[in-house]
């Protein structure tokens, strides 16, 4: 292939300019064959070069100007070295409908029926005959396609691709057959179905070619119309077609090349869309075309339907019941759910009801069909046999309205938008009575598919209140339940379905009334569908926060977890796992965090006073920030983290007031530094660029053992709808060591000398537990017992390290004497924790 390219064609469905005349032939076939020599010069021997001919161009040119020529005017191309194969944008016609029962094909029972569409493949108009006049088409008029003078009506034949493909050409000139024929070799190359397709509109087998499209001025509804949305004649179309040419019989093998007459894989559907389904064709604003989705060509979002015959037997199958009939059954399965072990009977009544068809035993067989109400039989009184059960002939019973519901309701799951629970009703007009029928089905429904078919229940229970038994002769032997009767008895004529049958010398009948045009399929009315926006997957910002207690109610030794992202993937998940394999879910995060960057410094501060003077600048990533009530301030409201890029060194701080300066950034004032313990990190400014996270709900604890406390472990962040290994999530590596268990540092440490020259230091511890009341007389200890860690420094280095029980220790004479203290010295107090270890220090300068 040339760079990729494996296939080109020339052109497509050029037929108006292809069957121009000229003195010498048809000069624009020689163009396009001088064409196709230059594109194999470009694409080299391995590139397939043909040419995409309409359906109705592709065989030859018939002027229909009484001179009798026929030109076989494309072999030229079609033969030509440099053309590797015919291609046919094939949309040629698989059915005559009409509506009614008169008709000329009406015997087939249905326009879906395969073997009726598969009959028009190689049969039908084009093939066996034609309509000479529009007149003689209304009326069905069918002229025979023959060829008295050569015998060889194939040459009229549009459809008949085995004898142009298998037999040489000749031309005729003014009717005569001429003697040399073409250069076409007979079955020297393949046929390409380079299109083929049906529109999901009312009897589109008739004129696959027509489409509906108002900004068209091609723009027509296939003959016989109604340009109703029907999905399942695209669906059984395209069944018809694939099959009946995939089949060896009808797709012969070449003796010239290795292959068959048409190359069924290089058949290609009109059309499949490459825009994404279902914002395509829901998103108009977007696509303007999405309004002619639902009765166009476009196979996206109809490809994976199953037929209704195809599921009923696959459970059928399943139940081992394999002697069964499905070729009565047509409808189209979007998606269908069973969902406990059942019978097949179970699995299948759901289907019967909502697509309204029977189960019928005979002879052995189980025969499944759709209800038409289309009587199979007319009987009189003198069809009846005498019945000994009853006193008349025939016995009629009418269901009191109470026990017939007014207002039905169906619940389904929606088709072509996010596959959310909708609901349907119908209702009479006159209905005055509470009385509903709620259902629920695990189907996937168009709207106006569903819509239809509570519709449909609803007719079909008024209708069949009206119940006839009556009695047949066994010569009525053909009739059976399910078979649908035209009855003309009095007061119970009209048309009724036989319901069941009892074999007592006599055939006991019971049958209920129906209607034939309860099963019209009706227009559905589909409208847009919002669906969800698609969220492109782009990477999570997250910062881990090792945070001293702040309610009490945390888990003291597990990190907390912030993520933002824009657009926010609708949840993020945090995998964790103690090697760089093996993850398993830690946590679900369901909202975004307000987090963003400082865009002044951070000055160091002094805790415990309301700082006025500072005005903080914060540029958030997302979210927003709002000023409070000094009352919600005091009470502990507005806490914010500021971090230098560590895990356990954020400083926790308080604001009041919150002003928007512009877009996204914020001017934080009345501050209150040092929060819960933090303060011993506020002797060093941060500057610019510092993290920010405000602490509300979405800032959550993920899951770590205390056993994993202080150790590695590996954490991938990630839209929570994407797969693990998705480019989008970032991979973390950490260890924390569980700030809620370190204590804090203690304060107030000073000191005073004695008079023989010892110096006696002395603090006051705090607690990180219950430190709140003022009730008792002094904080809880917080920890297992009392300890303190105390360092002397001299010129930052340490000299002495002590451990004392109370918050005071002595620095005695000879102890300063060993450590040569003198001058400017240091003693750093932290509380010990027996699961932490010692605390942030506290300090206090002396001089000896």
């Amino acid at each position: 292939a040339a760079g990729g390219v494996s296939a080109f064609c020339i052109g497509s469905e050029m037929r108006g300019l292809t069957q121009i005349r000229g003195a010498s032939g048809f000069p624009a076939v020689d163009q396009m064959r001088q064409l196709a020599g230059d594109v194999r010069a470009i694409l080299g021997p391995d590139v397939k070069i043909g040419y995409a001919a309409d359906w109705s161009e592709y065989f030859g040119y018939h002027p229909q100007d009484g001179s009798g020529d026929v030109y076989f005017h494309l072999d030229p191309l079609w033969a030509d070295d440099a053309i590797d194969f015919i291609g046919i944008d094939n949309y040629m016609p698989m059915s005559d409908w009409r509506d009614g029962d008169s008709h000329a094909d009406a015997s087939w029972g249905s326009i879906y029926n395969l073997a009726y569409l598969q009959t028009n493949i190689e049969g039908g108009e084009g093939y066996d005959w034609f309509y000479h006049s529009p007149e003689a088409e209304a009326a069905q008029i069918r002229t025979p396609i023959e060829d008295g003078a050569y015998g060889e009506p194939w040459v009229f034949r549009y459809k008949d691709l085995r004898n142009w493909w298998g037999n040489s050409h000749h031309n005729r000139i003014g009717g005569v057959r001429q003697a040399e024929s073409t250069d076409w070799v007979p079955m020297s190359k393949p046929f390409w179905f380079t299109e083929y397709g049906c529109a999901a509109i009312d009897k589109g087998t008739n004129q696959p070619n027509k489409f509906l499209d108002p900004k068209s001025s091609e723009s027509f509804l296939p003959k016989y119309s109604t340009g109703a949305r029907d999905e399942l004649i695209q669906s059984q179309y395209l069944r018809a077609f694939a099959d009946y040419w995939n089949r060896a019989e009808n797709n012969p093998v070449s003796p010239e090349y290795d292959g068959r007459m048409i190359d069924m894989d290089r058949a290609h559907v009109w059309a499949w869309d490459t825009r994404p389904f279902p914002f395509f064709p829901n998103d108009v604003a977007l696509w303007s075309d999405g309004e002619n989705y639902a009765r166009g060509h476009w196979l996206n979002g109809r490809s994976t339907y199953r037929s209704l015959s195809a599921v009923v037997r696959e459970i059928s199958a399943a139940s081992g019941v394999e002697a069964v009939e499905t070729d009565k059954l047509f409808g189209l399965v979007r998606g269908y759910a069973v969902e406990d072990i059942t019978t097949g009977r179970s699995a299948l009544q759901p289907l019967m009801v909502a697509h309204g068809f029977d189960a019928i035993e005979r002879d052995g067989r189980l025969i499944f069909q759709n209800r038409t109400g289309k009587p199979v039989a007319d009987l009189t009184r003198d069809d009846l046999a005498e019945n000994d059960e009853q006193d008349a002939d025939v016995s009629i019973t009418r269901a009191p309205s109470a026990e017939v519901a007014g207002r039905v309701r169906l619940n389904f799951f929606e088709a072509q938008a996010d596959y959310e629970v909708r609901g349907v009703e119908a209702v009479f007009p006159d209905e005055v009575t509470r009385s509903v029928s709620q259902n629920e089905y695990p189907m996937i429904l168009g709207f106006g598919e569903a819509q239809g078919m509570v519709e449909r229940w609803l007719s079909e229970a008024r209708v069949a209140r009206d119940v006839v038994r009556f009695a047949l002769p066994p010569s009525a032997s053909k009739l059976g339940a399910g078979d649908v009767v035209s009855f003309t008895f009095g007061d119970a004529s009209g048309t009724y379905r036989l319901d069941r049958i009892e074999e007592a010398g006599v055939k006991l009948v019971e049958a209920v009334r129906v209607e034939s045009n309860i099963y019209t399929p009706r227009d559905e009315i589909e409208g847009r569908r919002a669906v969800r926006p698609f969220v492109r997957p782009v990477p999570v910002l997250s910062a881990f926060l090792d945070l001293p207690l702040m309610t009490g109610e945390e888990i003291p030794h597990a990190p907390h977890l912030a993520v933002t992202a824009r657009p926010w993937p609708g949840s993020v998940a945090v995998y964790s796992s103690s090697t760089e394999s093996d993850y398993t879910l830690n946590r679900l995060m369901e909202g975004p965090a307000t987090m963003g960057e400082t865009r002044s410094v951070f000055p160091p501060y002094q805790p415990g006073v309301i700082d006025r003077q500072t005005r903080l600048r914060v540029r958030l990533f997302d979210g927003v920030l709002n000023s409070i009530q000094e009352q919600a301030f005091l009470a502990g409201q507005n806490l914010a983290a500021v971090g230098d890029g560590t895990t356990d060194r954020w400083r926790l701080f308080q604001f009041q007031t919150a002003d928007l300066i512009e877009a996204g950034v914020y001017e934080l004032s009345d501050l209150l530094h040092g929060q819960l313990g933090t303060d011993a990190f506020s002797q060093n400014a941060l500057e610019p660029g510092a993290s920010f996270v405000l602490i509300d709900p979405a800032v959550q604890q993920i899951e770590l053992s205390a056993g994993l406390r202080d150790i590695v472990q590996y954490y991938r962040i990630g839209p929570g709808l994407r797969q693990l290994d998705d480019p989008s999530y970032e991979e973390r590596v950490e260890a924390f060591k569980g700030v809620g268990l370190r204590p804090y540092s203690p304060c107030h440490v000073g000191s005073t000398r004695q008079s023989n020259g010892a110096l006696v230091f002395r603090w006051i511890r705090r607690t990180r537990i219950d430190g709140d009341s003022w009730a008792g007389l002094d904080v809880p200890l917080g920890e297992d017992s009392e300890l303190y860690l105390v360092r002397v420094l001299i010129d930052g280095s340490i000299v002495r390290e002590v451990t004392v029980t109370t918050p005071e220790w002595t620095y005695g004479v000879a102890e300063q004497a060993a450590d040569g203290a003198g001058g400017d010295c240091e003693v750093a107090v932290a509380q010990v924790s027996a699961r932490f270890g010692p605390g942030p220090f506290a300090s206090h300068a002396f001089v000896i």
